[in-house]
């Protein structure tokens, strides 16, 4: 049997941007830009945090099934707007669950849960209309979420994301996000955290 993934699994190539000193500076925006996101959730700053999302923003994670070799690519991940996810929602929703815990008696977060984001390997996969002149750039990164509720609850999520990134007259919002959990049976006891 041969060690080589076949060409359905493998991982898409994007051709890679030009490593110049435009690369560089807009990485380095991108990673400012996540590291301030996660400073406002870690510091339940939601209605702030709500700010950075665009208006259109598509907020996805899919249930993440154990599936056969080599059926990893068209079955390992449900499909957005198909079937049930953890996430798949929009502004709007996401305005809800922030006005939900900012009652003060949402049940999963009274009190509120100590959280903290960890964000790491920021990749920059693609820039439109160009690295000289860009409006979305497609940005992928690791994650480690830790949080703790109550004094003995505490739940560990790993996984990545991948975000489309707009640059509005606002500054950069996010216009999309997916968010791959690397566990396919939940342990925490909700999902009352944002990602």
């Amino acid at each position: 049997m041969s060690d080589v993934l076949t060409a359905e699994a493998a991982p898409a190539v994007t051709p890679a941007l030009p490593r110049n000193e435009t690369y560089y500076k807009l990485k380095a925006d991108m990673e400012d830009f996540l590291y301030a996101e996660a400073d406002l959730l870690d510091n339940r700053q939601f209605r702030d945090w709500l700010n950075l999302l665009a208006d259109d923003i598509t907020y996805f994670m899919p249930i993440r099934r154990n599936v056969k070799f080599g059926q990893h690519a068209q079955r390992e991940n449900t499909v957005q707007g198909s079937g049930i996810s953890w996430f798949d929602e929009d502004k709007w929703t996401l305005s809800k669950r922030v006005d939900q815990i900012l009652t003060g008696v949402h049940y999963a977060e009274e009190p509120l849960s100590r959280v903290c984001h960890m964000v790491s390997n920021v990749q920059v996969l693609r820039v439109t209309p160009s690295l000289d002149e860009p409006r979305e750039v497609e940005v992928r990164c690791r994650f480690l979420v830790y949080q703790n509720r109550i004094e003995y609850e505490t739940y560990t999520f790993v996984g990545k994301r991948t975000d489309l990134i707009r640059k509005t007259q606002h500054g950069w919002k996010i216009a999309r996000r997916e968010i791959l959990l690397d566990q396919n049976v939940l342990l925490a006891k909700n999902l009352s955290t944002f990602f």
